[in-house]
């Protein structure tokens, strides 16, 4: 990066979720990680969400959330940011949809739209998926995502079995 340039903050939203061990507490130390890098701020925090199993059933209930972050990551190393922890608190991915002790995904990054191999935002199938858009909406239900609100999106998913698991969105902080 030449001197003339400077990095600069942009707001992205990020999905967080698991169902092994103690996911709670794996996300929100996740969140933490993130908030204790110099290039990334935690900036909001949804309520935490008990999910019955998507794609794969006959596995726990999953817990979610998300956040939204501030970071002077660009879009690919943020993804790198968010697979590190995973590595490092012994995310093992075994099969899709499968069993997880931490998930973080990017949902959205700004306005952009990404379709790289590894990374595609905003994150596909995000608007079908009431646990990922009922703590989306906790956050910013007017933020836009393919050219509509989340809460547009929410208002045409199914929530079946999808309950409020703790108010507090300050539970991330310990």
């Amino acid at each position: 990066m030449s001197n003339s340039e400077t990095k600069r903050w942009q707001a992205a939203t990020l999905g967080l979720g698991g169902n092994v061990g103690d996911p709670v507490t794996a996300m929100a130390e996740a969140l933490r990680r993130l908030d204790q890098r110099s290039d990334c701020r935690v900036t909001s925090v949804s309520r935490l969400y008990r999910t019955p199993p998507w794609g794969k059933t006959d596995q726990a209930d999953f817990y979610n959330a998300c956040a939204a972050v501030e970071t002077l990551l660009e879009p690919q190393e943020l993804l790198a940011a968010c697979l590190e922890i995973e590595r490092t608190m012994k995310r093992v991915r075994v099969e899709r949809w499968g069993p997880r002790t931490i998930d973080i995904d990017i949902l959205t990054f700004g306005d952009r739209v990404i379709d790289a191999e590894h990374l595609k935002v905003p994150h596909p199938r995000m608007t079908e998926r009431a646990f990922v858009l009922m703590p989306l909406a906790d956050i910013d239900p007017q933020l836009q995502v393919k050219g509509r609100a989340v809460a547009d999106w929410l208002a045409e998913v199914d929530r079946t079995g999808i309950a409020v698991a703790n108010e507090n969105r300050a539970l991330w902080r310990g």
